[in-house]
């Protein structure tokens, strides 16, 4: 038998060697493109060179004479100064007196002092800094740029200025790629035609835009803005902005998660959960849509609309699926169209269009126009069911227009008009189905108080009154009458004294004496369901 020593695999070996011989080949490659791409330092010029290994170890010292100032140079940057330290070894420099640094033919940056390392690319500029390119001109104390990011910032106070415009701001960031500045901290811009107050924005030199991600206020000559986040175009002064977005317009404050905002049109837009509040008159409008023309001196709120109108400490809400609000605040209009829904306090309403005139204090509901085959056609019954309607108390009213009028001086309510078919219907609360009913051409109203006091209706009146016993609130009959005008004492929100005047005929029956249909006036229409007892029920369809 025979013992041998085992073979080397000599595969194996010659694996490991390739992969050390590649590695040394790499390491070479490395340090050789790191050599090419970390260029020396070039000293261009200097009026004298000189050493002092004790006070400036491994220094050559730099200094102009009076005709030539030192000048260095490193990829494409050159640096002019009076005195410089370069630094061979590390590949850097400080550079100082009236430092002047120029990049290609846009970008100039002047400092007392530069510390500039040559390896990193990065520098530091201090006293006195003035950067400029061809958008924009900065000062500041202290200033750092990074050449291969193209980035510049400072940290204690910046001011940059362009043609027309001036911002300073606590921090900044210029962004060379993208012609932005990042401001932070106490972010102001000042412009003849507006100024800009933030705690945060990206301004775009040649664009002109600035991007706010922070609580900001811009002021123009007409015109305030607060916004959270946002954008404005300095140039076309118009900008979008949302977050807790408000504007004051003219008197008029806009509130709204999304507004748009055009100074040369005088125009703004909202979009969603919208707050319109008149600071003359007194009346809140809100929607999830609207435009407001200043120029016009109007404003359009659509979807889930509806105006709040202070009365006399008390608010008067308004539903319409439209709300325009038009004119000068001292004749401003306030117009509603479909489904117009009114409450307050013991008064509620419906039409088709509502017009709040403020210069005048009246308040008109109203029926959109019929046609002449409708009105040949319609019965009275049908046409009270599309009428105008208010509630007052427990009185039903309605007509083809009806107006309210408050008293400009006190802002109370004074009086109430009904004109053509007026008809009113008070629920008896004594009889289960019984209803006191009036009704004429045109009714009157006083108020008191805010409370109706008097009604009087004219022309063509007719009355059914159930009449009870003050003792044993047993129906005595029923009063059937007709005259030329009735008038109406109400207390407490309820008929008191019923006075007739002009030929009054009628006569009082036992009930049992009369047919169900002589108990109702012609036209006659119990609209209880459309009644709206709470502000929240005007939104209801």
């Amino acid at each position: 038998m025979c013992w041998s020593r085992p073979k080397t695999d000599n595969n194996l070996l010659n694996f490991f060697n390739l992969k050390i011989l590649f590695f040394i080949i790499f390491l070479f490659f490395v340090r050789s493109v790191e050599s090419q791409e970390r260029k020396i330092i070039e000293i261009k010029k200097a009026g004298s060179f000189d050493k002092n290994e004790d006070l400036n170890p491994g220094a050559n010292i730099l200094k102009k004479n009076d005709d030539t100032r030192v000048h260095l140079f490193h990829e494409g940057m050159n640096i002019y100064s009076d005195y410089a330290l370069f630094f061979k070894q590390k590949n850097s420099f400080k550079a100082t007196g009236n430092v002047v640094v120029k990049q290609g033919d846009s970008i100039t940056l002047i400092s007392k002092i530069l510390d500039y390392n040559g390896n990193d690319r990065k520098i530091i500029a201090k006293g006195n800094v003035d950067f400029s390119n061809k958008e924009t001109n900065l000062k500041t104390e202290i200033l750092y740029h990074d050449r291969n990011k193209k980035e510049f910032f400072f940290e204690d106070w910046g001011v940059i200025k362009d043609s027309l415009t001036t911002i300073s701001s606590e921090e900044g960031k210029y962004f060379q790629n993208e012609s932005k500045y990042k401001f932070q901290k106490n972010v102001l811009i000042e412009n003849p035609d507006y100024t800009i107050d933030s705690d945060e924005l990206d301004y775009y030199t040649k664009t002109e835009h600035a991007f706010f991600y922070g609580p900001t206020k811009i002021i123009g000559k007409d015109y305030k803005i607060y916004c959270e986040k946002g954008f404005y175009d300095t140039v076309d002064k118009k900008g979008f902005f949302n977050k807790n977005s408000r504007i004051h317009y003219d008197k008029r404050i806009i509130e709204g998660d999304s507004l748009t905002f055009d100074d040369k049109k005088k125009f703004a837009l909202g979009i969603d959960n919208i707050i319109i509040t008149d600071t003359i008159n007194n009346t809140i409008i809100k929607g999830n849509y609207a435009e407001v023309f200043k120029s016009l001196d109007s404003a359009m709120i659509t979807k889930k609309s509806y105006a709040i109108k202070v009365i006399d400490k008390d608010s008067l809400f308004i539903k319409a699926d439209s709300l325009f609000a038009i004119g000068p605040p001292n004749e401003r209009k306030i117009k509603g169209r479909f489904n117009v829904k009114i409450f307050k306090n013991n008064m509620s309403g419906r039409s088709d269009k509502i017009l709040i005139d403020e210069k005048s204090g009246i308040t008109k509901l109203l029926r959109n126009k019929l046609s002449s085959r409708q009105t040949q056609i319609m019965t009275e019954k049908e046409i009270t069911k599309i009428n105008p309607i208010i509630w007052i108390a427990n009185n039903q009213m309605t007509g083809d227009e009806i107006h309210i009028t408050r008293d400009l001086k006190t802002n109370n309510l004074d009086s109430l008009k009904i004109l053509n078919n007026a008809f009113v219907i008070e629920k008896d609360t004594l009889g289960q189905n019984n209803f006191n009913q009036i009704k004429g051409i045109t009714l009157l109203g006083k108020f008191l108080n805010n409370n109706l006091n008097k009604v009087q209706l004219i022309q063509n009146t007719q009355m059914v009154y159930y009449l009870y016993d003050d003792q044993t609130k047993k129906l005595i009959g029923i009063d059937k009458a007709i005259c030329s005008s009735i008038v109406m004492d109400i207390k407490n929100n309820a008929i008191r004294e019923i006075t007739f005047y002009t030929d009054p005929e009628g006569e009082v029956s036992p009930e049992k004496d009369l047919d169900e249909n002589l108990k109702i006036l012609n036209g006659f229409d119990w609209r209880i369901n459309e009644k709206i007892n709470d502000k929240s029920k005007i939104f209801d369809n």
